[in-house]
């Protein structure tokens, strides 16, 4: 008897944990648990970018490790509550204990949060090592706020919505490279041969041209001239095309979401009673898609007003 008290006591405990780490509106401490660890994080990359100016690492080196023990443990814990409690994501007959935690060991914020923490330990197992490039995936700590906010899901969704025209958009880039980076060699190989030896070579200063407007390199002939210049309308054409197709998903994706809220508000007020449950969910899913109050007031107001319903 006692076994089994132990046992729901440790699983409410679970359910718990699992809430505030979700930020479940429910639970008080999801509220503080979020707050506290976005200023840590944002401390954190704050530490890292001082912690890089000699002078200042040489005043507060001491410092500096010590928060960052304090970070790494915090950090830690938060890593072991979260794989422990996500067996609570599932909790159908027939699903296993380890479904939710896999999910999330192996999801974008659980790879961040893995890779963001473990550099501290392997300095530890290898001392004296240089080891300021994994030092530097400390940095990954900053995409951790992006779990308290939906912008980075909507872009995500956004680009994975429009993947055939970002496809579309990249092809058009590799053959543009190939094309170009083959004219620029034929054309300017023979007066500059240091600079351009091979078609490799070409690519890459197609590759700067595109990304910076300039390869770092002046044309001695005018057909290389005309060249770089369509070269460098090409790249404004392809940015532009790109920031088209992004600013344009991640609109559809934000009023997607608002659809969706709009579809579970008609359901909740379609017997003109909202129960504690149902009100729950709301405000669950409404701090998932990151919405104001005033969005929600607008959009319950509205479904009320079609169905001459009280406020």
């Amino acid at each position: 008897m006692s076994s089994t008290l132990e046992m729901s006591a440790l699983r409410r405990t679970k359910r718990r944990v699992f809430n505030i780490l979700e930020g479940d509106v429910t639970e008080p401490a999801s509220r503080f648990c979020e707050i506290f660890i976005a200023l840590l994080v944002v401390l954190n990359v704050l530490a890292i970018i001082l912690e890089s100016v000699p002078d200042i690492h040489e005043a507060a080196g001491g410092y500096f490790h010590a928060f960052d023990l304090f970070s790494v443990g915090v950090f830690t814990l938060e890593y072991i509550l979260r794989v422990w409690s996500y067996s609570e994501k599932y909790t159908e007959p027939g699903d296993s204990a380890w479904k939710g935690r896999k999910e999330y060991m192996f999801s974008f914020f659980g790879l961040v949060d893995f890779f963001s923490t473990v550099p501290f330990y392997l300095q530890l197992l290898m001392p004296g090592t240089d080891l300021r490039v994994l030092r530097m995936f400390r940095l990954l700590r900053i995409f951790k706020l992006s779990r308290y906010n939906s912008a980075m899901d909507d872009m995500l969704e956004a680009i994975k919505s429009e993947k055939d025209s970002f496809s579309s958009a990249l092809f058009l880039l590799f053959i543009s490279g190939l094309l170009f980076s083959s004219l620029i060699y034929i054309i300017e190989g023979h007066d500059q041969p240091e600079v351009f030896p091979s078609i490799p070579a070409a690519m890459h200063w197609f590759i700067l041209t595109i990304i910076s407007g300039w390869g770092n390199v002046d044309p001695v002939t005018f057909p290389g001239v005309v060249l770089v210049i369509i070269t460098q309308i090409l790249a404004i054409a392809l940015a532009a095309i790109l920031t088209g197709v992004v600013s344009t998903a991640y609109t559809t994706q934000v009023a997607r979401r608002e659809a969706l809220y709009e579809m579970e508000i008609r359901e909740v007020l379609a017997d003109g009673v909202v129960t504690e449950e149902e009100a729950i969910k709301l405000k669950n899913m409404q701090a998932k898609y990151g919405m104001s109050d005033e969005q929600v007031e607008a959009i319950a107001a509205q479904v009320r007003a079609e169905k001459d319903l009280p406020a």
